[in-house]
């Protein structure tokens, strides 16, 4: 297994992270699965081109999240691709 495109990132419970990654705890928690896979699914997304706003709508239509978790997962994925 190959390493991800945008690891997902070690949070720390005592330092509240900010931004899209503010979210990732409530993603694991809502939806039962580790915030990776849907980091995974977001940057294979992005990387063939998709736009933002098309990835937000596949993770919601397809996978079921929420919007804010979706646009947070798409948004900071984004932000680590374009270093």
């Amino acid at each position: 297994m190959s390493a991800p495109r945008v690891p997902a990132p070690d949070i720390d419970p005592a330092n509240k992270p900010k931004g899209p990654a503010s979210y990732f705890p409530s993603i694991e928690k809502t939806y039962g699965q580790p915030v990776q896979h849907w980091l995974d699914l977001a940057a294979d997304q992005l990387a063939a081109g998709t736009p933002h706003m098309q990835v937000v709508d596949t993770l919601k239509n397809e996978q079921g999240l929420g919007h804010g978790h979706a646009n947070a997962v798409v948004a900071y994925v984004k932000a680590k691709l374009a270093g």
